[in-house]
């Protein structure tokens, strides 16, 4: 016991081994990573549209932009690939930074030519860049998360390095946001994303130099241990997985396709030979869902109760005799089992998981890339306004938001959260239907509140308190909701598919929202803001119905697991 006690570890101990990994040169490389993960992804889904704005460029055009938002919204697709594919050349460079090093210069060159271009005369060839540009972004991002991983030791551990992470990425949102605006009201949005490019490539130049990480010799056993679970006698017989793999990867390259060729097509017609964007989403929107989501699933879920029956099942182990079946088996473990599972757990309420998934964050997920050209653009809000606003005020709110939905998970529960929070970023829609309006009403409540005189203080114009009001408000509901759907979330993935699972679902989450906004941005400028924030609210609703429903069955669901057994007949 006493020898316990000494190995227990001291308070200052603690402090001793956190100063010791914040020193350590890894966690640096994390900062400046975490740094390159969320620039691109704050300029590219965020600020661009801003300059769309400001170069004129009409609403339903930056709609159709915006579908560049599927390459982080499909990410899963080509994430295994990463980990086996080495790029001609750069394999010396280490297994994740010859991704993420070639990541970043290409992210950085491309803003760099996209600052050369103007984003109205040149808009195909702009929003070209832009989605090779989203693509590249997706990819470093599931590059980074895999070497934070690899490089985590005893004293840089993965929980120090996911928090560094963190800071880095949420200071980069800080400069692709509140100060690409500031630049911009300055020395104009091609200097500023110049200068944004520029940075990437030196980002890229020094991720040269950092530490890299193969996995190890037991991560390598353990994959080989599991790929051998899908050869051995019970399991679907690789002929009969090699065809639902294969159609599912033609389901998804049928449903890139189709959102491919609708962009193309729209950004490179004029308006009045535009595709219509209500209509393509009307007719081929719920085809795309079937086609990436619900046929992939009845395929998962056939061949789990194919394999539970003992159908087109191995009789006896059948080890992979080439390198073709090594990579069917990656695929499948990727791509189909992690469904196979989910539906084979939950059954038919796999169904409804997935609705829930499919809507939930959809309120702010459809509407988001119209930010900027609401604020600019409909309210004639200055650049610095945004900024101050949108960003500092606004990151202020959502960390608020995400500390009291931290809070009321351990105080109400987690369905109790999750469904609150599908109300209130639901009802916040209708603080921005106020403000298209004129924002009387939020113009009352700052008023009232002594809002407006607080930040007559600091020299603000008193429109500014309806608009901080309105961002705080959504931002504290944002928060809220996000906290609840994370642990929602996790708490629906099977620990033994516990990643795949989450970015499968998470990805899931900006699938409706990203294949609405061509529609969306057509309505606003055929119908003004008003009445699309009227229908987002509604829009809202079908996720609290669904959290209603979910809240029901899970609750049913425990009473069953602790109803006492059945007595015995007598």
């Amino acid at each position: 016991m006493a020898e316990a006690a000494t190995t227990k570890p001291t308070r200052l101990s603690r402090w001793i081994a956190l100063m010791a990994a914040l020193r350590h040169h890894k966690t640096a490389y994390v900062l400046l990573f975490g740094f390159a993960s969320g620039l691109p992804y704050a300029l590219l889904l965020g600020t661009l549209y801003a300059w769309l704005s400001d170069a004129e460029v009409d609403v339903e055009t930056m709609g159709v932009f915006s579908l560049i938002g599927l390459a982080y919204a499909f990410k899963f697709l080509w994430s295994p690939a990463l980990d086996r594919v080495d790029i001609p050349g750069l394999r010396r460079l280490g297994k994740r930074k010859q991704w993420i090093v070639t990541a970043q210069l290409l992210l950085g060159a491309i803003l760099v030519i996209l600052s050369l271009l103007d984003p109205l005369s040149s808009l195909g060839v702009f929003s070209l860049l832009a989605g090779i540009g989203a693509f590249a972004s997706a990819t470093q991002d599931v590059v980074i998360d895999a070497w934070r991983v690899d490089v985590a030791d005893e004293v840089a551990t993965i929980d120090i390095l996911s928090t560094v992470f963190q800071m880095g990425y949420r200071v980069a949102a800080l400069v692709g946001g509140a100060l690409a605006l500031f630049m911009a009201e300055r020395i104009g949005w091609p200097s500023v994303f110049a200068s944004m490019g520029g940075i990437l490539l030196f980002v890229g130049f020094l991720g040269l130099f950092a530490p890299d990480a193969e996995r190890s010799l037991a991560a390598m056993e353990s994959e080989r241990a599991n790929l051998g679970t899908l050869r051995q006698a019970g399991q679907i017989v690789p002929r009969v997985r090699a065809y639902a793999l294969g159609a599912v990867a033609l389901l998804w390259g049928w449903a890139l396709f189709i959102v491919l060729d609708f962009m193309i097509a729209s950004l490179t017609a004029t308006p009045e030979t535009r595709p219509d964007s209500t209509e393509f989403v009307s007719q081929m929107g719920p085809l795309i869902v079937i086609a990436t989501v619900v046929i992939p699933g009845l395929i998962a879920g056939w061949l789990e109760a194919m394999r539970k029956r003992g159908r087109h099942v191995l009789a006896a182990d059948a080890p992979a005799s080439s390198g073709w079946g090594t990579a069917l088996d990656h695929g499948y473990r990727a791509l189909i089992l992690p469904l196979a599972e989910i539906i084979g757990r939950l059954k038919w309420a796999a169904v409804l998981v997935i609705a829930l998934v499919l809507t939930y964050r959809i309120t702010d997920a459809i509407w988001g890339s119209f930010a900027y050209p609401f604020y600019l653009g409909e309210l004639q809000y200055t650049k610095d306004e945004v900024a101050i606003a949108s960003k500092f005020f606004g990151v202020g709110a959502l960390i608020v938001g995400l500390a009291l939905g931290g809070t009321l998970l351990t105080v109400i529960g987690r369905m109790t959260t999750l469904t609150l929070g599908a109300v209130i970023a639901a009802l916040t829609n209708l603080l921005y239907a106020d403000l298209a309006l004129g924002g009387a009403q939020m113009q009352a409540v700052s008023d009232a509140i002594g809002f407006t005189t607080l930040i007559a203080g600091f020299g603000a114009e008193e429109r500014m308190g309806r608009l901080m009001l309105a961002i705080a408000a959504e931002n504290i509901a944002v928060g809220i909701a996000g906290a609840a759907f994370v642990a929602y979330l996790s708490s629906v993935v099977a620990k033994g598919y516990s990643a795949v699972q989450y970015a499968l679902l998470s990805s899931l989450t900006m699938l409706v929202g990203t294949l609405g906004r061509p529609a969306l941005g057509q309505m606003i400028e055929e119908r003004g803001y008003y009445d699309v924030f009227l229908l987002t609210t509604g829009i809202g609703g079908f996720a609290v119905v669904l959290c209603v429903v979910e809240w029901v069955r899970q609750a049913r669901s425990g009473r069953a697991e602790n109803a006492p057994p059945p007595e015995p007949a007598i």
